[in-house]
């Protein structure tokens, strides 16, 4: 029987060669093959190998400018190109991008983790509507982040039609080396994952490896005896995988995440009392996501973003016991739960299931979730949104476009403006303390991650939430519907934005019970849309 070779990080790392194609399957710094990341550094910093490298990634994979991920590779001269889906929480990577130092492509996080599927049967790219009218569509920027991929010659998208439709052709991109991570390997090289708070698409991604005959290599935290892990618990046959590196310093190198070493919680092995759970101080941010939080009606499925929902929406609704009657899922394959916070996305507390990303992505791009709940940097007066481009820096989408273009009802959550922005919040409404440096309502947003033309088309219900003012996207342009008790309509909104939205007839006032400590009510207003919509 073919088995895999157990090696040290550095052997592995010796088989990576230089101007070839690395695949990493990872999210945040979940499931992070942490020990050859550090070897792969290493390497080029004492040797000047491997070099040149594609660097090929679905997910962001740091935290928050943390050490660890792709911070270990972010160099000069070790990549000359990525193709990934989101680099927002790893700033060595956004300067190589921001200061032009290597070529770099963004892709939807989702159609990337279903090109696997498409590599590995051979198919001529991955076809999807998904991405049409953004800068993804190669008329307008085809998802190349700086001028050095502009100038490289080299694509990643085109535009086919079928059957008079147009479609967004995701080509195959040959991967020489893949990286994944699992809990334990038997002496076969048969890899299980229990331990891992995500499924990821760690199979797809194998297959297509094989597929362009290139190797499989896997950190794992153990080997065990043949026969200890159960055929259906194992992730990817040992036939499929190249190399086996065990991690030596699991407790640093082989984390849950980064924030702690393992939490059964996280990976669905135990549930903890929901009293367990934190409650979030009531400021600004908590305030926007309970305003939002209030559209939903009962029994919808929603999805939480990064950013102000993945921090605020999950622990909003354990706090006001809404969770029986609204299912969270995130981007990863997470339904039910309490996610954690951003440093740490992905990841949920007591989840109901854990669904491959991959398989995740199907659903949202074909069913369509019933709400998404979504960060925004800036919003304009044709219902555009940008929420992957700011100034010089560019963290590209993550599953954004993907979620958002085919989501029912879609739901921005942003502070009015940024830099700065000072609030406080009574019974009597908002008092703005401080204005923000920069506005985020603009006349045209720097890159349009959401199309306010096609949402329309589509039948989308788009909302627009702030802490001082809801707009809604309708068929006539970007329309004022509620405003906070305490703003002038004027000052404090009209003349904080870059162009003139219309103003509906009858303008609502939000509830100054969303400002209120503990629970705020919500499950009422929940249950109450049902009748009223």
């Amino acid at each position: 029987m073919r088995k895999p070779e157990i090696m040290t990080a550095r052997e592995a790392v010796k088989t990576i060669k230089d101007g070839t194609t690395l695949a990493i399957i990872a999210m945040t710094q979940v499931s992070a093959s942490t020990s050859i990341l550090k070897e792969i550094e290493r390497s080029f910093l004492e040797e000047g190998h491997p070099r040149d490298l594609t660097y090929v990634h679905t997910c962001g994979q740091a935290s928050a400018g943390k050490p660890g991920g792709m911070q270990y590779i972010a160099y000069e001269g070790l990549l000359k190109r990525v193709i990934g889906g989101h680099w927002g929480q790893s700033a060595k990577m956004m300067d190589l991008i921001t200061e032009n130092r290597i070529e770099a492509f963004n892709l939807p996080q989702g159609q990337m983790a279903n090109m696997f599927h498409s590599m590995a049967l051979r198919e001529p790219g991955k076809l999807s509507r998904v991405g049409l009218g953004t800068y993804i569509d190669p008329r307008i920027e085809g998802g190349k982040m700086n001028q050095k991929a502009i100038d490289s010659g080299y694509d990643t998208v085109g535009i086919v039609t079928v059957d008079g439709e147009e479609y967004i052709q995701y080509k195959p991109i040959p991967i020489d080396t893949l990286l994944i991570r699992g809990t334990y390997a038997d002496e076969n090289g048969n890899i299980s994952t229990e331990r891992e708070a995500m499924v990821l698409e760690i199979l797809p991604a194998v297959m297509a490896t094989k597929r362009w005959g290139g190797k499989v290599i896997c950190q794992v935290e153990s080997v065990v005896e043949n026969g200890s892990i159960p055929p259906k618990d194992v992730v990817v046959p040992g036939v499929l995988v190249d190399a086996v590196v065990v991690c030596e310093n699991p407790l640093e190198e082989h984390r849950q995440t980064y924030s702690w070493y393992y939490d059964p919680s996280y990976s669905g092995a135990v549930r903890v009392p929901e009293s367990a759970l934190e409650v979030l101080p009531t400021e600004m941010r908590k305030i926007i996501s309970r305003r939002a939080v209030a559209e939903l009606v009962p029994d919808q499925i929603i999805n939480i973003g990064t950013g102000i929902p993945n921090e605020n929406i999950g622990p909003i609704i354990a706090e006001e016991g809404l969770s029986d009657i609204v299912t969270i899922t995130v981007e990863s394959g997470i339904y039910g739960g309490v996610p954690a916070g951003t440093i740490d996305f992905g990841i949920s507390r007591n989840a109901q299931a854990l669904i491959s990303h991959d398989r995740q992505f199907e659903f949202y791009n074909g069913a369509g979730i019933d709400y998404t709940f979504m960060g925004a940097g800036e919003l304009d007066q044709y219902g555009n949104v940008n929420a992957t481009k700011m100034g010089r820096k560019a963290p590209g989408a993550g599953g954004f476009i993907d979620i958002t273009a085919t989501a029912k009802n879609v739901i921005f959550c942003s502070s009015f403006t940024g830099g700065g922005l000072k609030t406080s919040f009574s019974e009597d409404g908002v008092k703005i303390e401080q204005e923000g440096k920069f506005k985020k309502l603009v006349k045209e947003v720097q890159q349009i991650s959401y199309n306010g033309k096609l949402a329309l088309e589509r039948g989308q219900n788009m909302l627009y939430v702030t802490e001082r003012a809801v707009f809604k996207l309708t068929e006539k342009g970007v329309m004022l519907v509620e405003v906070a008790k305490g703003v002038d309509v004027q000052r404090d909104i009209l003349d904080q934005m870059e162009f003139t939205p219309l103003i509906a007839d009858e303008l609502k006032y939000t509830s100054t019970d969303f400002y209120r400590e503990g629970a705020c009510g919500l499950r009422t207003l929940i249950e109450r849309n049902k009748d009223s919509r």
